[in-house]
């Protein structure tokens, strides 16, 4: 697709650094064999691989030790295990109104199936809430705060450590969802005072899909989501107790996650930093242009203000479906529409009615096609409008 111009990065990142290719096909031609599973080379390799692996992303992370980093298949399997691991029935969970439904719908069936309060803080229109308003949730039962990083809708940034300051004074937990901000924001574990790390390898870390992880504080234990074989402790009847293995059970994507380790060591010597801001620049020019087309709006933190790479706009009374349609169609642009999986926070920024058409920015972007997608919206206000 080397004529397509890609705005679709918040849901998988596009193109990838060639290592990553290069690494998952040496895996699968040389060791793809069952990590954790077998004491011969090919399968000893394989586990140096994952292990490899967790090492980088605990130095990306600020994980003291790569084994509290458990393998998932995305981030929504990390949020899963996460939430119904830890969360019991008598608890009170508080999130905000601008969570992807990987977190609202896990606590939901929590919320009707296992007696857990459920607590949603406001988000205004630009998706910033008031830490005054969190302070008020916390109750005595209150186990649990989730948060996103960052809004995958609006691009907002969340104030995740003051967050964690707030819940370590209440005695509750803090989960982060980082789909939109791993390998694009600065993350350290510690000094954000985050107990749980839901991450996925396909966006910002540039990895496959079918690739993520979940950091777990080593002072919390989950109820694994999944039970099966781990390649340890096989006499014992349940789950292994040591780290990782608790919460990896069945054969890992060795392939993926050699491919998953170079993107990983591609931020790495790229620097968050740097990353974060060639994608805000980008960004900036992006919003600047489509507000300078009168009837289109664009949602989230206004121009000049800090966000991740993500742009969502609507033209006119347009339907965002169609928008995005054109673009596809007739300027080779590929940009996503609708909700977004994010339906609260549509009803935050007042889009629940229509949607939004979601242009998202990556380190591979080019001044040139945001200049290129620029100038298609233009053309096609000019149609709606006459």
């Amino acid at each position: 697709m080397e004529n397509v111009m890609y705005f679709d990065q918040a849901a998988s990142s596009w193109p990838k650094p060639p290592a990553v290719m290069t690494a998952m096909m040496a895996c699968m031609e040389e060791y793809a064999a069952n990590p954790g599973r077998g004491s011969h080379q090919m399968a000893v390799k394989a586990s140096r691989a994952l292990f490899e692996t967790r090492k980088n992303l605990a130095r990306l992370f600020g994980v003291k030790n790569p084994n509290d980093i458990s393998f998932a298949l995305n981030t929504t399997h990390a949020l899963n295990q996460a939430i119904k691991g830890f969360v019991k029935p008598g608890d009170h969970v508080i999130c905000t109104n601008i969570e992807h439904n990987s977190v609202r719908r896990p606590l939901e069936h929590l919320k009707a199936t296992s007696q857990v309060e459920l607590t949603y803080i406001h988000n205004d229109e630009y998706g910033d809430i008031s830490l005054d308003e969190l302070k008020r949730a916390f109750k005595s039962n209150t186990a649990l705060v989730v948060v996103n990083h960052s809004s995958n809708l609006l691009g907002t940034i969340m104030p995740v450590g003051e967050i964690g300051e707030l819940c370590r004074t209440h005695g509750a937990k803090l989960l982060v969802d980082a789909a939109q901000s791993a390998g694009i924001l600065p993350i350290h574990v510690g000094s954000m005072n985050i107990d749980m790390l839901a991450f996925p390898g396909h966006k910002g870390l540039l990895g496959p899909q079918g690739t993520g992880g979940l950091y777990i504080h080593p002072d919390i234990d989950l109820d694994p989501l999944l039970h099966g074989g781990t390649g340890s402790q096989s006499e014992a009847i349940q789950q292994p107790t040591v780290r990782p293995d608790r919460y990896e059970a069945g054969t890992q994507n060795t392939v993926g996650i050699a491919g998953l380790n170079e993107g990983v060591k591609f931020v790495l010597a790229e620097t968050v930093e740097k990353i974060h801001e060639k994608e805000w620049r980008q960004t900036q020019l992006l919003m600047e242009g489509l507000l300078g087309i009168q009837g289109v709006t664009v949602l989230g933190p206004q121009l000049g203000q800090n966000k991740t790479g993500i742009v969502s706009f609507n033209i006119d009374d347009a339907d965002s479906s169609e928008v995005a349609f054109i673009l596809d169609q007739s300027f080779q642009i590929a940009v996503r529409s609708g909700y977004h999986c994010s339906p609260l926070a549509h009803e935050a920024a007042g889009t629940l009615a229509r949607g939004a058409v979601r242009a998202s920015i990556g380190y591979f972007t080019t001044d040139h096609e945001v200049d290129v997608l620029i100038q298609a919206v233009k053309e096609i206000h000019s149609q709606y409008a006459k």
